[in-house]
């Protein structure tokens, strides 16, 4: 039972959580929560160790090296709270979009530059609850593994084909494999996401929050919108990939 601020595992693992540049030099990274670690698990990656409390999780301990942690030990260490008493250390995949290998009926979500952990977490969880086969995050500006980002995708981005390019190789790949492109940008051509053709191979391309798509892709796809009743005249990103998602499954539903 560890129960020592100052044991050398426990500072460990605080680095991990706290630094994003060593937990990419050590390639692990942690992963909170009972239904969390499951899904890692279920979608194969590695688990090399887990940091348990056994008075919060109260349930037969996973397979493979466990540490007994105190429960004052674990309050310190945990990303957050009510996380069911478990941490693991996993090691860390690769996002590469050669490794993608398309369906035919396949559709994509692609994202510009996104900054937020939280964004790129609910964007996760939209995406793999609507079926949409995968999601590009270009020119990333964040670490997929940020603590935040597994808790705000309920551990989703471990099923979930995600990968991390730039603009020029994702735009190649999309003509390459004959997707219909759709930009989310707003002018005289735009017409609502209900009128795309999302039946088939369909790649729906979002810009930041704060500047929208970049030129990269203006003329390279079908400028399309959400239509809005209200006042205001923009929505949250995880907020509008969600509905595009939801619009994407819809119409392959009927």
């Amino acid at each position: 039972m560890i129960e020592s601020f100052q044991n050398e595992k426990i500072k460990y693992i605080t680095r991990l959580m706290t630094d994003n540049r060593f937990r990419k030099k050590e390639d692990v990274f942690l992963v909170e929560g009972k239904q969390e670690n499951e899904r890692a698990l279920t979608f194969g990656f590695i688990a090399q160790e887990f940091y348990i409390a056994e008075s919060i999780f109260n349930e037969k301990l996973p397979e493979g090296k466990v540490h007994l942690i105190s429960e004052k030990i674990y309050d310190k260490i945990a990303y957050r709270g009510s996380s069911e008493g478990i941490i693991g250390i996993y090691k860390s995949k690769t996002f590469d979009l050669k490794d993608f290998n398309p369906k035919e009926n396949s559709s994509i979500m692609i994202v510009e530059s996104i900054e937020k952990p939280g964004n790129l977490g609910a964007i996760l969880r939209s995406c793999e609850a609507f079926g949409i086969d995968a999601l590009i995050v270009t020119d990333a500006k964040l670490d997929f593994y940020n603590p935040n980002v597994i808790r705000s995708s309920v551990g989703c981005l471990f099923g979930m084909n995600i990968f991390n390019s730039n603009n020029d190789k994702v735009y190649a790949f999309l003509i390459e494999n004959g997707y219909a492109i759709y930009t989310t940008i707003m002018d005289k051509e735009s017409d609502n996401i209900q009128a795309r053709d999302l039946k088939g191979k369909s790649a729906i391309v979002f810009g930041t929050e704060h500047s929208g798509l970049t030129d990269f892709w203006i003329g390279k796809g079908k400028n399309t919108i959400i239509p809005m009743a209200g006042s205001i005249d923009s929505l949250n990103l995880s907020n509008a990939v969600s509905i595009c998602c939801y619009e994407t499954l819809r119409q392959k539903m009927e």
